[in-house]
């Protein structure tokens, strides 16, 4: 909940951890394009890109982004 505990739910002003911000479609559209490198680089196959794809565009949170590419290396992105 926006400016809330997750525990007590008492309103904290700003109390917003990163991966609960919301996302738009620059973010998922990046999200994206990660993912179609991963997969010309044979990294995930087809049905997992296009289930990830399906995920990132229905995605809300920076949160369910991060988890879409969470198994793929950091440094070469």
């Amino acid at each position: 909940m926006l400016g809330r505990s997750r525990t007590d739910g008492v309103f904290y002003p700003g109390c917003v951890q990163q991966r609960d911000l919301r996302i738009g479609d620059v973010e998922r559209g990046a999200v994206v394009r990660r993912l179609e490198r991963a997969l010309r680089e044979g990294r995930i196959t087809v049905a997992e890109f296009d289930d990830r794809v399906t995920q990132a565009w229905a995605s809300r949170t920076r949160g369910q982004l991060d988890e879409l590419t969470a198994d793929l290396p950091q440094d070469i992105w």
